[in-house]
This record gives structure tokens, C-alpha cells and sequence, in this order.
């Protein structure tokens, strides 16, 4: 069976018309979770307020005060910066977002993948994120940071999430001609630091498995080419340019 894409085509515009309903939101997120459904199923039945407009509706609700902290001018360097593990602002989203807003923060990040893979990457999240002081898949959700870069709504924006084996984007396809919004990290140390063989239970082992047959159907030049005695400083901010064609393919 064919795997389908972790990070699905979707829109992060807010031209949706206008701002979701937040309190219809609000109150079906708080329903389901109360009852014990899973992240992505708590979502699943109001497909309107998609997390792309629920950035716009995060930013409408922060304080001066908060937008002091985590909002940032849109040409701003730090947007384009990406690591594996690491928190782009000092704030956390558990102690320097209220209630709502951490809830609409956390459907802003799962609207990020596809639907069949939504829980995998909230688990694989939270396995990775945990750490002490810290138990429920909310606390563990809320030891990331985000920052606001731009004008939701207004201008260009891109929200960012950040933390273990986190580097995610919601852009407003506000970055022409790049893939993610910009250049993203996501890993999961399923098991150990070294996995074993067929790496057991990581969420994205479907992925570097595709990789290596994208390689198999490489000529021999090409392979030489593609394939490099070690692994380079991850230094690039850079992401993928969409141009519509490649040479050499």
C-alpha cells in the first residue's frame, strides 16, 4: 500500500472568509479530549477551523504584551534558522499561552500533516519531548516554543514550532517558491538513540525507506553524484525551490 505524504498540500492564507469560529472550536476540542479521543480525532469532525486560519485567530488573541515576545518582524533573520533539537524563543507554550490559545497552537500543529498520520507525528512529538516535571500529552506539548513572524492577516507570516526533533512551519505560503515555508527538521528516537535494524516503531522509517528506492533508480554517474563519503554540517537555510522540473532526472 502506497504511504501517503506526512505533510499534505494545504493552504496556510487566511482566505477562508474571515476568522473561524473559535468558540466552536474551543468547545469541541475540550468535548473530545474530556471524553479521551486521540489529538487528530478531536479535530476530525470540524474541518472549518483549519490550523492555517487558526494562526491569524492565535494572533487576534494575544496580548500586547505577548505579542512583545513571540511576534517578529517578518525579515528577520532567526525565520529561516533550523537545528534538531532547540527552542527558537525562551517562552513555552505551556506557561506563556493561556488555555485557548495553547489549544488552537496544538490544532495549528497537527493541521501541519496529513490526517492517516496526524497521531504517529503527535506521538512521536510527544515520546521525544518528554522529560521531568512534565506527564500528559499536554504538559509535553507545552514545553515547545513558537514564535509569530509578520502579520496574520495583514501581510506576509509564517508561524514557527520548535523543540526535540522539531523544526515545523506554517507559513501563509507566504515564501514564494519554497517547499515547507522554509527549511524544517522532524526525527524520532523511537526506541534508543541506535535503533535496530528496520528502526522498530519510528514514525518516519516509511520515508528514508523511499529515499533509498529513489536512489535504486539511479544510473551509475548519478549515484556517484548523490552519494557522499559523509554527512555535511547542517548549516543551510535553505529548503527545497519548487521550479517545476530538475536536470539530470
Amino acid at each position: 500500500m502506497k504511504n501517503p505524504s506526512l505533510f499534505p498540500k494545504h493552504d496556510c492564507s487566511d482566505r477562508a472568509g474571515g476568522d473561524p469560529t473559535r468558540r466552536r472550536f474551543l468547545a469541541g476540542a475540550a468535548g473530545a479530549l474530556a471524553i479521551g479521543a486521540s489529538p487528530a480525532a478531536a479535530f476530525a469532525a470540524d474541518k472549518s477551523p483549519r490550523g492555517e486560519t487558526l494562526v491569524k485567530s492565535l494572533y487576534d488573541s494575544l496580548s500586547a504584551e505577548q505579542r512583545g515576545k513571540i511576534v517578529i518582524p517578518w525579515e528577520d533573520a532567526l525565520r529561516s534558522r533550523v537545528e534538531n533539537n532547540w527552542h527558537i524563543l525562551p517562552q513555552r507554550i505551556g506557561t506563556f499561552l493561556n488555555r485557548d490559545q495553547q489549544a488552537m497552537a496544538r490544532e495549528i500543529f497537527l493541521s501541519l500533516h496529513s490526517d492517516e498520520y496526524r497521531d504517529q507525528v503527535w506521538n512521536a512529538f510527544i515520546h521525544d519531548n518528554r522529560g521531568k516535571g512534565v506527564t500528559t500529552p499536554e504538559e509535553i506539548f507545552g514545553t515547545g516554543s513558537v514564535a509569530l513572524f509578520g502579520t496574520p492577516g495583514a501581510d506576509k507570516f509564517e508561524m514557527v514550532f520548535t523543540g526535540r526533533h522539531c523544526t515545523r512551519r506554517c507559513d501563509g505560503n507566504s515564501v514564494a517558491g519554497a517547499a515547507f515555508g522554509g527549511p524544517i527538521f522532524y526525527g524520532h528516537a523511537a526506541e534508543s538513540f541506535n535503533e535496530k535494524a528496520g528502526h522498530p516503531g519510528n514514525a518516519y522509517w516509511f520515508q528514508a525507506k523511499q529515499a533509498n528506492a529513489v536512489f535504486a533508480m539511479l544510473d551509475g554517474k548519478q549515484r556517484e553524484i548523490a552519494l557522499r563519503p559523509a554527512g555535511r554540517e547542517e548549516k543551510g537555510n535553505q529548503t527545497v525551490e519548487l521550479k517545476g522540473k530538475a536536470e539530470g532526472l
